[in-house]
């Protein structure tokens, strides 16, 4: 799990973010509709000088962390960032809420996973890998959305999360983990 840290110091770009995603989230739209539109408007910030205090660039050496940005006061979003040292990964999850991801800096991969069922047991099955360099932009909500993601390079990535729900209350946005499948294991 990450290391969570709250940080309060919001940066102009960062309210500016803030700003887009609570119109959008303001629009009362479904879930996967309000993912897809965030995702476009956090994709021109990315990059960006001055998006992130260095306090909220910085790292842990035992696993990634999670720097909470903003959590919205009446629970309808956060943002955080994430920032992955080279081997750091999660472990197969799913979410909470609606979910976008943006790399701001390094690249990610991100493998997902298909939950199959016969009606008696369920088993997961891997069904694309991804690599995400930095601009890169992925949206999704429950259910569909398990994934595993890691920072496969030799430098420090930071990605930058948007959820549908109070993570600095939740803690995490990761709603339950699942078992590596044995072909992985």
């Amino acid at each position: 799990m990450a290391a969570l840290t709250a940080t309060t110091p919001i940066t102009p770009v960062l309210a500016d973010v803030v700003d887009s995603v609570r119109e959008i989230v303001q629009r009362g739209l479904a879930p996967e509709p309000t993912a897809h539109l965030a995702g476009q408007a956090l994709r021109r910030f990315l990059g960006r000088p001055g998006l992130l205090t260095p306090g909220q660039r910085t790292g842990d050496p035992d696993r990634y962390r999670q720097h909470v940005l903003h959590a919205e006061p009446d629970g309808s979003f956060s943002v955080v960032a994430l920032v992955w040292l080279p081997g750091q990964r999660t472990p197969i999850h799913d979410h909470v809420s609606w979910c976008v991801t943006g790399v701001h800096e390094g690249e990610e991969t991100e493998r997902r996973y298909l939950l199959e069922s016969d009606g008696q047991t369920s088993r997961l099955v891997a069904i694309e890998e991804v690599l995400n360099p930095a601009g890169a932009v992925a949206a999704f909500a429950p259910p569909g959305d398990i994934h595993r993601v890691w920072n496969g390079g030799t430098t420090k990535a930071i990605s930058i999360h948007l959820y549908g729900a109070d993570i600095a209350r939740l803690g995490t946005s990761i709603r339950r983990t699942y078992a590596e499948p044995a072909e992985e294991s």
